[in-house]
């Protein structure tokens, strides 16, 4: 995870990853992704959001102060735990461009798979978030 102070303004990221609670279906999958795509709409917001054997990772950006404030209810939102930071800080670019929210699952692409294939540590924080990070962007193609 970054060291950095978080920015207040300009262009921000976060980057995570949770359990979903037990019994999360998909009716409750697809409510998230459709409250998520309205939100960043209103506010300003591009990311990716992967759902695999019962975690999130998502990679949030947009303006500071309103990520932020998505982040913060985020971390309250009762249909997951055990949120891990994995990276956050500023951002010169955005990686999500176009889209609003994009959502992908082990049907679209597997995550533990791809990391199987290459070979990819899970151990060391920083490597982990940065392949991370690399396969959302892949798997938003």
């Amino acid at each position: 995870m970054t060291n950095e102070i978080l920015p207040r303004d300009g262009l921000a990221f976060f980057l995570y990853r949770s359990m979903a609670v037990p019994g999360l279906g998909e009716s409750d999958l697809a409510e998230i992704v459709a409250v998520a795509r309205a939100r960043n709409q209103a506010t300003g917001l591009t990311g990716c959001l992967h759902y695999e054997d019962g975690l999130f990772f998502q990679w949030l950006e947009g303006p500071a102060p309103d990520l932020w404030r998505v982040v913060d209810s985020i971390r309250r939102d009762p249909r997951h735990r055990e949120l891990t930071v994995l990276e956050q800080g500023p951002l010169a670019g955005r990686r999500f461009q176009s889209w609003r929210m994009r959502f992908s699952d082990r049907d679209h692409a597997s995550l533990m798979d791809w990391f199987a294939g290459k070979g990819v540590s899970t151990v060391d924080p920083s490597v982990y978030a940065g392949n991370v990070a690399s396969f959302l962007v892949r798997a938003a193609g």
